[in-house]
């Protein structure tokens, strides 16, 4: 190692073409040096940093992993040739991969790449050409760098700093809270395969968490890699207190940090998260915020019910090929039920109502056993609550969403297992959710759990959110719906990044 001082620096990168507010920051600030350099990476599936430049061979090993996915990353090696038999055993440590048998005492640099990796099946190497910009950004060293990269050409900005709290303020600072931290090695290994990029959106609702991550299609469309979502219960006792407990809280902190976790495991580049009703209605909220963002490096941004039912009814259209004729589009939740009103893809009305399953099982303990008497009070309140959607023309076409839809057309279908192609696109009767509104009454929340298609965490609010869809069926005067496995974050996903940030081909 050359030198007598080593530091560990925490590091933060990000890929991407445009970077919105941080293209606003760094413009017209006064950079601090610019470099161009080329370099020469060597990768493994699941090898740390090691590159060739300036004719050193060059390691640096990722020692620790912090807030928000930060990495802690230390320089082990700096060596000039000849490479000796110990330095060779440092890069394929650094890279993760056994140490071929060597037939000379040391390599040139050259040598060692011609007669020893490039043989070598588990390791590639990328030539990267780089122009690097850097700044000063609340103390921690900034650098905007364009890349290229084999026959693609990116840019990335980088912050790094050997204090982890002063490149999280940084990169605050720059705009870019929610893109997710990618490292050197595994973002050039992504962009030199020519993989497109992929986002991640994040639904914290009153009753679940839906998490959802997809990449540009051929078809101009989008392709689902991962679809799910977590019941945390964030609104559980709302409704009586006004505020989330610590409790709901740290469940769904934990939630949405394993998300996070998952999409960097994916390379995602970016993640939008949203708040729906239950956060619009808490009285500490902003707490609530604070806490999820310290736990998960996420901002969350509460969005009014009415662009929540706008996005809702834009991933129901594209996901069912844009029915014609008068449309409603519904989407019960949790804390509140969304409605959009129009006709193709023009909206000509959209609100939203404070009618969720938690409200109803709360105030008529829906989630045990109940009588006749005590359902029929339920549905008298639903159907008041919901006196907007009363006495409107007869849609062409009715299409519902949400946890309450999806899971009442997995027990229809007795899917074991969650299947979101059977779901999307099926019908739902009131015939058939009367039926089962019967048989959730007649059960608690335990006997529930047993049933074939109903995820075990909504044993307890499935009933009320059951009564809620037949009453949309019964005051719009329609006897189905089409279910739609799309929602909220299907819609945020195309709002927020259109088709992605494509790296360009590096002109010939």
């Amino acid at each position: 190692m050359t030198g007598d001082v080593i530091v560990q620096r925490w590091e933060w990168r990000t890929f991407g073409v445009d970077f919105g507010p941080a293209e606003r920051y760094f413009d017209g600030r006064e950079s601090t040096g610019t470099q161009e350099s080329e370099e020469l990476y060597l990768l493994s599936v699941a090898g740390d940093t090691v590159k060739v430049r300036a004719g050193l061979m060059d390691i640096k090993l990722l020692r620790d992993v912090g807030y928000g996915g930060l990495e802690r990353w230390e320089p082990v090696l700096k060596a000039s040739s000849p490479l000796s038999h110990d330095d060779i055993a440092a890069v394929f440590s650094a890279l993760r991969e056994p140490l071929p048998e060597l037939a000379r005492e040391s390599y040139s640099i050259d040598e060692f790449l011609a007669e020893v990796v490039e043989p070598h099946l588990g390791v590639r190497t990328v030539p990267v050409r780089k122009r690097r910009v850097r700044y000063t950004i609340e103390g921690c060293i900034g650098e905007v760098s364009e890349v290229e990269v084999g026959d693609w050409s990116t840019r990335t900005i980088a912050i790094e700093s050997a204090d982890l709290e002063a490149v999280v303020a940084a990169v605050r600072t720059v705009g870019l809270s929610n893109r997710i931290n990618t490292s050197y090695p595994r973002g050039l290994g992504a962009l030199f395969d020519g993989e497109p990029p992929r986002y991640a959106t994040i639904d914290v609702g009153t009753n679940s968490v839906k998490f959802h991550i997809g990449q540009p299609a051929d078809d101009g469309g989008w392709e689902t890699l991962v679809d799910r979502a977590e019941v945390t219960q964030l609104g559980a006792g709302l409704a009586q207190s006004g505020v989330i407990s610590p409790e709901a809280t740290q469940r769904t902190a934990v939630a949405i940090r394993g998300m996070v976790e998952e999409a960097r495991g994916h390379l995602v580049r970016e993640v939008a998260a949203v708040g729906t009703a239950g956060l619009r209605m808490a009285g500490n909220r902003a707490e609530v915020l604070a806490h999820i963002e310290r736990e998960t490096g996420v901002a969350v941004e509460v969005v009014s019910g009415e662009e929540e039912s706008r996005l809702a009814y834009v991933a129901a259209l594209a996901g069912l090929g844009g029915p014609t004729g008068s449309v409603v589009v519904f989407d019960t939740g949790g804390g509140s039920s969304q409605f959009t009103f129009g006709r193709g893809s023009q909206v000509s009305e959209r609100f939203s109502v404070d009618v969720g399953a938690a409200r109803y099982t709360e105030r008529f303990g829906l989630d045990a056993q109940v009588s006749r008497e005590v359902l029929d009070g339920a549905l008298a309140a639903i159907a008041q609550d919901l006196v907007r959607v009363d006495g409107r023309a007869v849609p062409d076409a009715l299409i519902g969403m949400g946890g309450a839809v999806t899971n009442l057309t997995a027990v229809r279908l007795g899917l074991a297992q969650y299947d979101p192609d059977a779901v999307q696109g099926s019908v739902l009767s009131k015939v058939e959710i009367e039926r089962q509104i019967e048989l959730y009454r007649t059960l608690d929340a335990d006997g529930r759990r047993s049933i074939v298609g109903l995820q075990p965490k909504r044993a307890e609010v499935i009933l009320a959110g059951a009564c809620i869809v037949r009453t949309v069926l019964d005051l719009l005067g329609v006897d189905h719906l089409t279910v739609s496995d799309r929602g909220l974050r299907h819609g945020l996903i195309v709002e927020r990044f259109g088709r992605g940030e494509l790296e360009m081909r590096t002109p010939e």
